[in-house]
């Protein structure tokens, strides 16, 4: 671009100065040849008078406000006709004045409208032929042939010259259309960015308040699951105690009434603390699921091991949340059903996804058996399945019986909001 604007910068001083250059110029070799051409005495007076008002016309058009616009108008027409005859009238006089007529090549594009193009240019051609072929009129029939062959020159540059310019123009016309075309489209893909992004922070709002309310589910499910059967289960025990005149009976309901007992506390504790994601609040997930699987193990007494492959990013909140609950949701499976003696967790940062596979060598199931059944207000595997799936993930389930069971959920890597 400042290449372009440099060669426009040259141009201008060209068009601005050159008339005066090549006037100086034409002025100077007329003088030195009025002798050797034999120009009569009135023809010098008419010279002089020409010169001087081609001269008090060029610094009346530099001073006319139209000159400085670039747009053809009655007045830049008017100015190059003008000085045009005027010069064809000096180079009649001497040819040497025809080194002014070159410049209306340089500047009839931009003085003159394309219906006076063509005409213009033709008086030019002809002023120039003329004093090539040794001055207007050309003297016999030697001189017009002369004059005719670079007339036709003249005329067949004009043409091929006025072509090329035809072809650049038409070349900058489609590259200023398909500027404006890659403008528009640009415009509309940042509308389609914006409303993306608008889109992408709604689904992240509506996938929050879906996993609220699964989370409600879930803990209505386990209160119902596990501290509803086990105050139903204490209550049975007591009626017993109460009911029996037997102390070492009663010791023993009373016993396993108090085991309940701490069991449902813990049951209770368990439900609070999963509640909302607490091993996030400090950690990073890789942290986070290295803990949780850590914890796991020591209190099943299973062996546990996570690994981490690839560039460990940080993840959305929600991404983060849901990958968890899912490794938390699939250990406690595996601890209730597997009887698994070795469980692995695999966190794995992929370009634009995240893979979290859990892996046991327990007993397995037959998912057909499984696939349309789903524990009553349970979590199980279609709630992680629509977790995932909330988050424009998915889950998938290998199993066989005696094979284990792999649980892999593939979510995008949504970056953590700075």
């Amino acid at each position: 671009m400042g290449d372009v604007a440099g060669v426009e910068q040259r141009w201008a001083v060209v068009r601005r100065w050159g008339p005066y250059v090549m006037l100086v110029v034409g002025t100077v070799l007329t003088a030195a040849t009025m002798d050797v051409i034999g120009m009569s005495e009135a023809e010098r007076y008419a010279t002089a008078v020409l010169v001087v008002a081609v001269l008090l016309w060029q610094v009346w058009w530099d001073r006319h406000p139209a000159r400085t616009r670039d747009v053809p108008s009655p007045v830049s027409a008017c100015h190059y006709l003008v000085r045009a005859a005027a010069t064809f009238a000096l180079s009649w006089l001497n040819p040497f004045f025809a080194f002014l007529a070159a410049v209306g090549y340089f500047d009839a594009d931009r003085l003159l409208p394309r219906r006076l193009l063509k005409p213009g240019l033709l008086v030019t051609a002809v002023t120039i032929a003329g004093s090539q072929s040794g001055g207007l009129p050309p003297h016999g029939l030697l001189g017009w042939g002369v004059f005719v062959a670079l007339l036709g020159v003249h005329l067949g540059m004009i043409a091929v010259f006025g072509h090329l310019a035809a072809r650049e123009e038409e070349r900058a016309r489609t590259q200023a259309a398909t500027i404006a075309a890659l403008e528009r489209t640009n415009t509309a893909l940042q509308q389609a960015l914006d409303e993306n992004a608008a889109l992408h922070a709604q689904l992240l709002v509506q996938a929050r308040e879906a996993g609220v309310a699964d989370e409600r589910r879930r803990l209505a499910a386990e209160i119902h699951d596990t501290l509803a059967q086990g105050l139903t289960g204490i209550i049975a025990q007591l009626q017993v105690v109460t009911a029996t005149p037997d102390p070492v009976l009663g010791r023993e309901h009373t016993d396993r009434a108090i085991a309940l007992a701490r069991h449902s506390l813990g049951e209770a504790r368990r439900s609070v603390h999963n509640l909302s994601p607490v091993a996030l609040a400090d950690d990073g997930l890789p942290d986070a699921l290295k803990k949780t699987v850590t914890e796991w193990g020591e209190r099943t007494g299973t062996q546990a091991r996570f690994t981490v492959t690839g560039t460990a990013e940080p993840l959305h909140d929600e991404v983060a949340a849901t990958l968890l609950r899912i490794a938390q949701e699939a250990l406690s499976n595996t601890a209730r059903h597997a009887a698994a003696d070795r469980v692995g967790v695999t966190l794995s940062y992929m370009g634009d996804e995240v893979t979290l596979d859990i892996r046991d060598d327990g007993k397995g199931f037959d998912r057909s058996a499984v696939r349309h059944r789903t524990p009553v207000g349970g979590f199980g595997l279609d709630g992680m399945r629509t977790r995932a799936e909330r988050i424009a993930g998915a889950l998938t389930v290998e199993a066989e019986p005696g094979q284990g069971t792999a649980v892999s959920a593939r979510v995008p890597l949504v970056r953590h909001d700075r």
